[in-house]
């Protein structure tokens, strides 16, 4: 197999509008941090998700601790989240000093519904589903149990905001799933809170950075949440840098003890320039790849397609996660080494946090998620970013064949 010329498995998009954009903010406005680009994004933002209010911030894992804050989640709280997701998922948690419970998952990677029910009790303040590769998740499952009058009876709250809510926060993991559908609708609204994370690996990147999309029932002033969680991601200052710059513009208040996690313009010209074109471009190109990908492995009974589409969901196509029938652990590593060796680089999403150190320390077992285990054992996961030539798909296809066939 060709070894030259390598293909790497992720790229951020970079085009000439991205190159305009981020000029404009460096040689034009006169403003670098938070300021016109940032409520740029935001405005584009609000079109793509249809949520009327969203915060940019400086990454999802910021954006979780301060909805986790806001909520008043705190020690002797606990977040129920997935058994298979990045780590960062269960360290927002740990990091407000709450409990990380943990689910195991069902085959489409996402947090099993019919698991969940047996995790709630008076401590769960919140749940966090992750929409792992860009697939939502059961949605509708989920909002039915945290709903049910068992879990609203056993709901105790701590603080204003969960007396208002009087129920289980509902917070999506959508760092992956920007652009996804549920039911027809933007998979953002079906969340109390939904958070993107706009990292140099996803769909739509700023380099570092992330969203918060605010979808709060109507007893609460959505507009008033937005401008204190505004306030909280500038260390609860009522102005940013920006308004305060502005001649007569330096009179300010901190009304509460908030983080530093704002997002700055430089940043967000990147993202701009994206989502400008990612529902009409660079969403329809990572769904012709995903669709190369099942094209070429449909015919081998050793290929476990990923489902990326349902009745009720379509995803983001954030992740293509193949699995291979019949192979251990062992032998999937076996097939990196090869693939990578041939140039191609591949991936693994996720290790499961049980099995890494931090919380093996806090005594996770792996064996209490099996079926998580099961997904991780054989998992492998192709490139996919806009660009990605025929020629080189048809390489990557071909490079993983030639694995199996020459392992297996």
């Amino acid at each position: 197999m060709q070894k030259n010329n390598k293909i790497p498995f992720s790229l951020p998009y970079i085009d000439k509008s991205v190159v305009d954009e981020v000029n404009d903010t460096i040689c034009n406005t006169g403003w670098l941090t938070s300021g016109p680009k940032v409520i740029e994004l935001e405005n584009e933002l609000k079109k793509l998700t249809e949520i009327n209010n969203v915060i940019c911030v400086n990454s999802w894992s910021s954006g979780a601790m301060l909805i986790l804050r806001w909520f008043g989640v705190g020690p002797g709280d606990e977040v129920i989240i997935p058994s298979y997701t990045y780590s960062a998922t269960a360290i927002s948690v740990l990091n407000i000093g709450a409990k990380p419970v943990m689910v195991d998952v069902d085959d489409d990677f996402t947090i099993s519904v019919d698991k969940l029910d047996e995790k709630i009790n008076s401590n769960t303040k919140a749940i966090m589903p992750v929409d792992i590769a860009g697939m939502p998740c059961n949605y509708e499952g989920i909002n039915q149990i945290i709903n049910s009058e068992k879990n609203i009876k056993l709901f105790k709250s701590k603080s204003e905001s969960q007396s208002k809510l009087n129920r289980i926060l509902i917070m999506s993991d959508a760092a992956h799933s920007i652009g996804s559908i549920y039911q027809g609708k933007p998979a953002s609204k079906m969340s109390d809170f939904t958070i993107y994370s706009f990292h140099s690996v996803k769909n739509i990147t700023t380099g570092e950075g992330g969203a918060v999309c605010i979808n709060l029932p109507e007893n609460f002033d959505n507009n008033y949440e937005y401008k204190r969680l505004k306030n909280l991601s500038l260390n609860g200052q009522t102005k940013s840098a920006f308004q305060k710059n502005k001649i007569g513009g330096w009179k300010y208040d901190i009304i509460d003890q908030g983080l530093k996690i704002n997002m700055p313009d430089i940043c967000a010209a990147i993202g701009l320039a994206q989502i400008r074109k990612y529902k009409s471009m660079l969403l329809l190109e990572r769904k012709k790849i995903f669709d190369y990908y099942n094209n070429f492995f449909k015919d081998y009974n050793w290929a476990i397609l990923p489902k990326y589409i349902d009745e009720s969901r379509e995803s983001s196509y954030h992740l293509y996660m193949l699995r291979i029938n019949g192979i251990n652990e062992n032998k999937r590593d076996e097939m990196i080494k090869y693939i990578s060796d041939n140039g191609v680089g591949v991936n693994v999403h996720y290790i499961p946090m049980p099995m890494l150190t931090l919380f093996k320390n806090l005594e996770y077992k792996i064996s209490d998620y099996p079926n998580t285990y099961k997904l991780y054992c054989n998992e492998i996961t192709l490139p996919v970013y806009n660009n990605l030539s025929d020629d080189n798909l048809l390489r990557i296809c071909k490079t993983v064949k030639s694995a199996y066939l020459k392992l297996l």
